[in-house]
């Protein structure tokens, strides 16, 4: 089940069931005194079981755990607060911090359906992913107490390893990594994946998120990393990563640069629809609904950036419905 990276650090594998990520990599660095969890799982049974088990494993003292979100989305918060001890504290990157008094929230859903539907996605495919979407269904319970908010440079001490926090916006407002730097580790969480590439998404509290994320891989890039632990999937190569990485969007931002060109006037829904997708559907119309929500959002990520850049401009219909035009 569980694999000793170094001394005292495990990964322990999380399930992920009938999600296309298949599974999540959590973390433990073991101290003496107290130890750090980096990321949990959905709250689901499955998931539950895994790191219970992964953690008894370890030997770890389930009353002196803490616990470390990477970031904000429910598969790596679904089960933090169960998972933080008696006094335990949970921690969150400072710009994701706000949601969680209220992005699980009814209110906070609505509006990003209100959104979506101006952004062209048919209404009835928005009520149907409202009940399956995990991001809205498997997150933590609505009662949870407040996170521990941590900055940029924030030192974990966790016995004789120095773990840094940093910033990395991008896949989330709060998204943040861990660096070792004695030991050359770098825990990505999903800054960089190796096997497939992080979605990048709009948020409604930080704007150009895909260029903030392009940013947050060249400081990264930049980091003697001798060993990179994502939180999906496998490891590699941190700076060969990066550069496909940067590569991948440069060419999505030039292909949806096209779409707009060749079909000025489209909804953000219908740009999506002509973009290519490494998916198995046949066709835009057979894209699981999760899938096309998520595809969606990094769709008008990428339309948000050509905006900023001035060569596209988005225009609200009579029906209020939003369109875009090259410049």
């Amino acid at each position: 089940m569980i694999q000793e990276i170094r001394n005292e650090i495990y990964a322990i594998p999380v399930p992920l069931p009938n999600n296309p990520l298949k599974e999540l990599n959590a973390y433990l660095v073991k101290g003496p005194d107290r130890s750090l969890l980096i990321d949990t799982g959905f709250r689901l049974p499955q998931c539950r079981e895994a790191l219970e088990a992964g953690l008894a494993e370890t030997g770890a003292d389930r009353s002196a755990l803490d616990v470390l979100v990477t970031h904000i989305h429910t598969d790596h918060t679904g089960l933090a607060v169960e998972m933080a001890g008696p006094g335990g504290r949970v921690y969150i990157g400072a710009l994701d911090y706000p949601f969680t008094a209220w992005a699980f929230e009814e209110a906070f859903w609505q509006e990003m359906d209100r959104r979506f539907l101006r952004e062209g996605f048919p209404p009835a495919e928005i009520q149907a992913v409202s009940r399956t979407n995990p991001a809205r269904t498997l997150g933590p319970p609505l009662d949870l107490p407040l996170y521990t908010p941590v900055e940029e440079g924030h030192v974990f001490a966790i016995g004789d390893y120095r773990l840094e926090v940093l910033s990395v916006p991008g896949h989330a407002p709060g998204q943040l990594c861990l660096w070792m730097e004695k030991e050359g580790i770098l825990f990505t969480g999903d800054h960089v994946l190796f096997d497939i590439t992080p979605n990048i998404s709009v948020w409604a509290n930080m704007d150009n998120m895909l260029g903030r994320h392009l940013e947050s891989l060249k400081r990264v890039r930049a980091y003697p990393v001798k060993l990179a632990l994502p939180a999906h999937r496998h490891s590699g190569d941190l700076k060969a990563r990066v550069d496909e990485l940067l590569r991948h969007h440069r060419d999505r931002v030039a292909e949806t640069l096209s779409i707009v060109k060749k079909y000025p006037g489209l909804t953000a829904y219908d740009i999506t629809g002509r973009m290519t997708w490494d998916i198995r559907a046949k066709s835009w119309e057979d894209f699981p609904l999760n899938q096309k929500w998520f595809a969606v959002g990094e769709a008008l990520a990428h339309l948000e950036l050509l905006m900023g850049d001035g060569v596209v401009r988005r225009i609200a219909r009579e029906d209020g419905m939003f369109v875009y035009q090259p410049r």
